[in-house]
């Protein structure tokens, strides 16, 4: 038998895009799987449409915004399946995802975290797949300028791990991004959820890693595909997303850090600096 899977979205203000996400499920997943949106800043016009499109689909309607990972908790904890699809509103699935990820973690009871290949709309892979934050992160990051000029970097390389040394069934990997994860409910509740201190980005980071103190290993599995199309719900407030990007990286390194904690001023200048840079390019 299947595993059951609660597939979980947390939606702000991208209507157009969960109605295609949501559509893209339905031929992949079963009466007994749950699908539950988490509606932050709900607008009851449009909220109501996909509601009547999608009559399967339980809809959370909230005036507020708690954040990302406070919406997959509230969402998950209407749940009761044994695994839990994150799964972000501008993606659309291409197969039988809920199943690939529910089946691969119940077959390999040593990993808590499973993501899938995550395609851009124009075809290209997404670095979904990466080592957990570093030194060499400020050169080899997903975003870096190094990144996006010489992509064969050594720098990206080590960080961005979907690329060589991948098979068929994939790779271990440190972390595997929340815009498409599956974990097993019970390492989930062992784990307390996503930490909610993180409004916005890096709590996933954050998750596998946590999942990884408990001996539980990340997997990317490419043989499974979403198709993402990446900062919809960011865009509807870029300079708030910007700044909290960033302030999630510095929540992230701040809570591992260690005795690297000494160099918290030299590091919080210098991603408030690097945010501001950026808000700055976008207001050209």
């Amino acid at each position: 038998m299947c595993v059951r899977v609660a597939v979980l979205i947390i939606n702000y203000r991208t209507y157009e895009a969960l109605d295609r996400c949501l559509t893209s499920l339905v031929p992949f997943t079963h009466e007994s799987d749950e699908v539950v949106v988490v509606d932050w800043e709900s607008d009851a016009a449009r909220r109501d449409a996909i509601a009547s499109r999608h009559p399967s689909v339980r809809v959370i309607a909230r005036a507020d915004n708690l954040g990302f990972s406070a919406g997959v908790n509230l969402a998950a904890a209407v749940t009761t399946a044994p695994a839990l699809l994150l799964l972000n509103p501008d993606t659309q699935v291409e197969g039988p995802i809920a199943r690939a990820l529910g089946g691969w973690l119940e077959a390999h009871p040593e990993c808590g975290v499973v993501g899938p290949q995550v395609m851009n709309e124009d075809g290209t892979v997404q670095p979904s797949a990466r080592r957990f934050p570093g030194f060499t992160t400020v050169f080899g990051g997903r975003s870096t300028w190094l990144t996006r000029r010489f992509p064969n970097n050594w720098f990206s390389r080590r960080n961005l791990l979907q690329g060589a040394g991948s098979t068929h069934e994939g790779r271990e990997a440190d972390w595997v991004a929340g815009s498409c994860f599956a974990t097993r409910r019970d390492v989930f509740e062992r784990l307390g959820g996503l930490d909610e201190s993180f409004f916005m980005y890096w709590e996933d980071a954050d998750y596998c890693r946590r999942a990884r103190a408990l001996g539980l290993r990340s997997h990317y599995l490419p043989t499974s595909t979403v198709r993402h199309s990446g900062g919809l719900s960011s865009a509807q407030n870029v300079v708030p997303s910007i700044r909290a990007f960033h302030r999630s990286a510095f929540r992230l390194y701040w809570k591992y850090a260690g005795l690297g904690r000494l160099f918290a001023p030299v590091v919080w200048l210098g991603l408030m600096a690097r945010a501001e840079v950026k808000v700055a390019l976008r207001g050209r």
